[in-house]
């Protein structure tokens, strides 16, 4: 990002062509790819699937802290920083994806390496799914901006349509697929030589089929790609293939991001003028009170201990998810407070990868060392201590 906010002051006139409040189709774009390939990739990391008990903190920070902190983000947008009512809906969707892609050192490793530790399990699959579950609090936005506020104007479509339909289109889709492409891959011995040569070949094609086909449902896309990868990876959950796919496929999404980062750099100077103190209140406010208040909130009644509880709650790292949600908003309906809504969230995905950055290494640490202790939960709760040795779980 440093090296971008350079570039722009050496050639502004490139910049100026890259103005996401100008050209959001974009940033849509180059954004919208960047999270399929990380998507699917994150879902094929996953080795112990078949512990339901390792989703249970998944599932809070799904349904409990990230409603709570789409609720407080738009509070304050709206209370704060003078947002319309659709754009502090939107600000809050926009900022509810947690990145998989720069927590990485908090995530979990590539396929077969095993023993996930609990908070990697729970940063990482939130990470995979709240990407698609963020995406009615988008459409819930748009609703309210094009046809008003009164939920009488739009709550029936929202829930049937935007909620109810296109989540279990993606599901159902992605599981389908899933399974489909993980035989083909694999369990078809023809196609086992082009596995072993062309890697990242299959991995594109498998990616891009579960999005497309998805999307041409009207499903939810984002979530169709990570099933896809987590029901694609229980085919022969051992076999090396799934080494060979993760690695061409990371390398994809690393050099994709990079270069969506400096871009964002870039554009940080022409963004600054739309930037005051609310919306630096607001982006602190969500990193360092809002994700971690929400995140314990959500964590109680969990096997974690509070150690693991703490920093899966203060570890909800901003990224590119964010710039999909709003580039997309901005392609389909006209916010007021656009300016405003970029320069907030590029100022917010600036300061959460400054401060986590800084410090996730020593909390990687912490974590592996509490792990080799077996001190990973409360004494006395229930264990969830089924460490993925082999990763033969189907």
């Amino acid at each position: 990002m440093g090296c971008g906010m350079v570039g722009s002051l050496l050639f502004p006139q490139v910049v100026q062509g890259i103005d996401p409040t100008e050209n959001p189709a974009i940033w849509e774009v180059a954004a919208e790819l960047v999270v399929i390939v990380v998507l699917f990739t994150t879902g094929l990391r996953i080795d112990d699937l078949g512990n339901w008990r390792y989703w249970r903190p998944t599932i809070r920070l799904l349904a409990v802290t990230m409603p709570l902190t789409i609720a407080a983000v738009a509070l304050l947008g709206w209370s704060l920083a003078g947002m319309t009512i659709g754009g502090a809906i939107l600000l809050g969707a926009v900022l509810a994806p947690t990145d998989p892609v720069l927590a990485g050192e908090l995530q979990i490793g590539p396929p077969l390496e095993g023993k996930e530790h609990p908070v990697r399990f729970a940063l990482t699959t939130e990470a995979g799914l709240n990407d698609g579950l963020a995406f009615p609090f988008v459409y819930l936005a748009l609703h309210v901006a094009s046809q008003g506020a009164h939920p009488s104007l739009w709550i029936t479509e929202w829930i049937a349509w935007d909620v109810l339909y296109r989540i279990i289109v993606g599901t159902v889709l992605g599981l389908g697929i899933g399974w489909l492409l993980g035989r083909i891959l694999i369990a078809v011995p023809a196609w086992n030589t082009a596995s072993a040569s062309g890697p990242g070949v299959l991995a594109l094609a498998g990616v891009f089929l579960a999005y497309g086909i998805v999307e041409l449902a009207e499903g939810y896309g984002f979530i169709a790609v990570f099933v896809t990868g987590l029901v694609c990876r229980r085919a022969q959950a051992r076999h090396q293939f799934h080494k060979r796919l993760n690695s061409f496929a990371s390398s994809i999404e690393h050099a994709i991001t990079a270069i969506l980062l400096v871009l964002l750099g870039s554009i940080m100077p022409s963004l600054w003028p739309h930037l005051d103190w609310s919306h630096t209140i607001i982006g602190f406010g969500l990193i360092l009170i809002i994700r971690p208040m929400a995140g314990m909130l959500g964590l109680i009644g969990t096997p974690l201990s509070l150690r693991s509880r703490a920093v899966t709650a203060i570890y909800g790292v901003r990224g590119i998810g964010s710039l999909y949600y709003l580039a997309y908003a901005s392609t389909h309906v006209e916010f007021v407070d656009e300016g405003a809504l970029w320069a907030l969230v590029a100022f917010t995905i600036f300061a959460s990868t400054v401060l986590h950055g800084l410090t996730a290494t020593a909390i990687v640490e912490i974590l592996d060392r509490e792990y080799a202790e077996g001190d990973d939960y409360k004494p006395g709760a229930d264990t969830m201590t089924n460490r993925c040795s082999g990763c033969d779980v189907h």
